[in-house]
């Protein structure tokens, strides 16, 4: 069913248009657009090109908002179509996800009486990253007279337009250029000197037949404009075609302008239709790869699919300098940083989906190791230090101060202390190398960030004499309600996984290949003394239990904090403040997001069923969800606890964190780590997907009642397997031989045959 495929709006509401300009963002992995409202001026545009930093006067280097070529005018006799001027008859917008393309429908009534009929429709190419096209169909529908159609690339745009006190502009205008037809305008960011060219030409016909009388080409400043005369009849519609061309100096050292223009013409030649068409067939082949289907739940199979459609637009395997932002590719929010949203909740479905796409945000981490070793060294360590908040060079970049509302100054430490995500990182390099056994990552990129991640945290490490431990103090771990804290257990169980592991791959290479080991020790300055060292300190590194061993102490100190319960819940489910009786926040027990729980999931086989059940039920109770992170966590966990009722309601929060806006700041860009959480709390949870000790696929599937059925798909070291699940049985086939487990029974799948097992 089509609308299984779309997200709909249905009412037009101007205070609400930033939160769609979210919803409504096309992209492309290479750039992505702000979904702005047609035909208003109330909007935060926003055109972000991956890789594109600058820093200016702003308080740290952040994503540019590039010129913005998105803009065109229509006036009737000088009367310009303005939506919130106008009485609006009928509106719609529909993503169409499966196509991706944005469709809008207009009825509108100006303020002279005037009425027209407006189809729009919008792509950013899947098939040539560089182009995107728009489709207008407008019939006057009560008068006839002279239109004119404006077309413009604005210069002008700053990031920051709604923080009047952070504002900020990151580009300079170079060129503008009359195409004729068509406009160009050149840019270039601040402080790196990056060249940004965007052109674009219009063109409108009526009954086959150009329409257009007449254009003029002007250059205000900032602002490239073409307008365009015509003369339209009364019930007459006619048809408007937009084109759109981008190229920037990272992408060639060729003359930019001329590449442009020449892209721009071809794309003219080509027809709008044609690279359309393309753009459609290829979000076909990715929807073979990632779609999940659920049968029987129609909110839960839309929700899944915004998320699969968003995450997928946000990277594709052109460019393995840039990652996904903590808001992707749409929007400003926290500076267009790259966080551990990326390798810890979004890099798993493309690990499993497209392995492609994994590897070119893995080598990104790979590109900017020099900046890692240099945070490391700045600040007294050793090896390589990945920031927190990443931009292009691996720099930290996270702001040291923020403001609250009354304009006080807060500190913000994360960027000094949040150190897991180095781990995390390392964790993702194996969890990609386990999946895929791509050796040549593995040999050539992924060892060298494994070892040097362990550098650091060996030079981390803090001795205690009188406990002969090791202790990493002074930290935050994912609960970002207490800083400072000492041992978090998160932190010190990957740090002691990433030495583990460092130590075993670093045997293994010194046998099987013995250059290349020679060749990294060198590079690295290590030697067998160094992994000797990490092997006997890792086993000494403090992980702070309750007394019986079952349940784990979040850090050291933290079942000594006040324990405040939970007890009301807002509308979106989410928890309410409880009193705090005079407490600050730091001082209860109460956490911003999955820790614990975290880690349990990632490092699976080492708790116990027991284990983890007893943990889930001491911290579900005391987790406030402020992160759109945190909820499939939970939802995960749920179900391999048998909290199910809570499993499916975590579920459906994560999938609506933006169609719903459930964290309240949809406005500010996609929450692309919840997107990623999306595909793991359906394949890892209710999908049942691991994998053993024995590197064997395990299925252990649980489906709600109002699921028929259930379907998706993933790779494991290049065999695609689809997986079936109703409320009977489950069905496994896959395109090469391959063991796998189901309910915990092996089985040899047969290439192409499919296995039916009683659930």
């Amino acid at each position: 069913m089509v609308k299984l495929w779309e997200i709909n709006l249905n009412n037009y509401d101007w205070k609400n248009n930033r939160k769609y300009e979210t919803i409504f963002t096309l992209a492309n992995g290479y750039r992505g657009f702000r979904g702005i409202q047609d035909f208003s001026k109330r909007y935060e545009c926003g055109n972000f090109i991956a890789g594109i930093f600058d820093k200016n006067d702003a308080q740290v280097t952040e994503i540019v908002n590039c010129q913005n070529p998105l803009l065109l005018n229509i006036y009737f006799d000088n009367e310009l179509v303005d939506i919130d001027t106008s009485e609006v008859i009928n509106f719609e917008r529909k993503l169409n996800m499966k196509e991706g393309v944005l469709y809008s429908t207009y009825s509108l009534k100006l303020p002279s009486g005037r009425m027209v009929k407006i189809d729009k429709e919008r792509f950013v190419s899947r098939n040539n990253v560089h182009r995107y096209g728009e489709k207008i169909k407008i019939k006057p529908l009560n008068f006839s007279g002279k239109m004119f159609v404006e077309n413009l690339i604005d210069g002008s745009v700053t990031n920051s337009t709604y923080d009047p006190y952070n504002r900020s502009k990151h580009i300079r205008v170079e060129k503008a250029l009359d195409l004729k037809p068509g406009i160009l305008l050149s840019t270039k960011t601040i402080d790196k000197g990056i060249e940004i060219v965007e052109a674009t030409t219009i063109y409108a016909e009526c009954e086959g037949e150009n329409i257009f009388k007449s254009r003029k080409f002007s250059n205000f400043g900032e602002v490239s404009r073409e307008v365009y005369e015509a003369f339209v009849k009364e019930g007459k519609e006619f048809v408007l075609f937009k084109y759109g061309t981008t190229f920037t100096s990272r992408d060639s050292n060729l003359d930019l302008i001329n590449l442009t223009k020449v892209e721009l013409d071809e794309f003219l030649k080509q027809g709008y239709e044609d690279e359309k068409q393309k753009h459609i067939n290829v979000w076909e082949e990715l929807w073979n790869k990632i779609d999940i289907q659920i049968n029987g739940d129609e909110a839960a199979q839309i929700g899944i699919r915004f998320n699969l459609f968003q995450l997928a637009s946000s990277a594709y395997e052109g460019d393995t300098r840039v990652s996904i932002a903590a808001k992707a590719l749409h929007g400003e929010g926290y500076k267009g940083h790259v966080f551990w949203d990326t390798e810890t909740f979004m890099l798993p479905f493309f690990i499993y989906t497209n392995p492609k796409v994994a590897r070119a945000l893995l080598m990104y981490r790979y590109n900017t190791l020099d900046g890692a070793r240099k945070n490391a060294k700045m600040n007294g360590y050793k090896g390589a230090q990945f920031p927190w908040e990443s931009a292009d060079d691996g720099l930290e970049v996270t702001p040291k101060w923020g403001f609250g509302y009354n304009g006080e100054p807060i500190r913000i430490w994360t960027g000094e202390e949040e150190f897991h995500i180095n781990a995390d990182i390392s964790f993702a390099v194996w969890e990609y190398y386990r999946a895929t056994g791509d050796e040549d990552f593995w040999l050539n990129y992924g060892i060298e960030i494994i070892l040097d991640t362990a550098k650091f945290w060996n030079s981390r490490l803090e001795y205690n004499k009188e406990y002969d431990r090791y202790e990493i103090n002074k930290v935050i771990g994912p609960d970002e309600f207490h800083e400072h804290v000492n041992n978090n257990v998160f932190t010190n169980y990957l740090a002691k996984w990433n030495m583990k592991k460092a130590v075993e791959v670093a045997k293994q290479l010194n046998q099987i290949n013995l250059n290349k080991y020679r060749a990294l020790c060198n590079n690295l300055c290590l030697s067998e003394i160094d992994f000797n060292e990490w092997e006997n300190r890792l086993n000494k590194i403090y992980i702070p239990m309750a007394k019986d061993g079952k349940l784990i102490e979040q850090f050291e100190g933290y079942f000594e904090l006040a324990d405040i319960p939970i007890t009301k819940y807002d509308s979106n489910g989410m928890p309410k403040w409880p009193d705090l009786k005079g407490l600050k926040l730091h001082d209860t027990q109460l956490i911003k997001q999955a820790d614990i729980v975290m880690l349990m999931l990632m490092l699976e086989d080492e708790f116990s069923d027991e284990v983890k059940k007893i943990n889930y039920e001491y911290y579900e109770k005391r987790t406030m969800h402020k992160s759109s992170l945190s909820p499939s966590m939970y939802s995960i966990m749920g179900l391999k606890v048998g909290d199910r009722q809570n499993s499916y309601k975590y579920f459906m929060k994560t999938i609506y964190t933006d169609i719903e806006d459930n964290q309240g700041n949809a406005a500010h860009g996609l929450h692309a780590a919840s997107t990623g959480g999306s595909w793991q709390s359906a394949v890892f949870g209710f999908g049942g997907f691991s994998i053993d000790n024995e590197e064997i696929p395990n299925f252990n599937p649980w489906i709600p009642e109002n699921w028929n059925e259930f379907s998706y798909k993933l790779n494991w070291k290049g065999t695609e397997l689809r997986i079936t699940i109703d409320k009977e049985k489950v069905g496994v086939r896959a395109d090469n031989d391959i063991l796998v487990k189901i309910y915990g029974n092996k089985f040899n799948l047969v290439k192409d045959e499919e296995i039916f097992v009683s659930r």
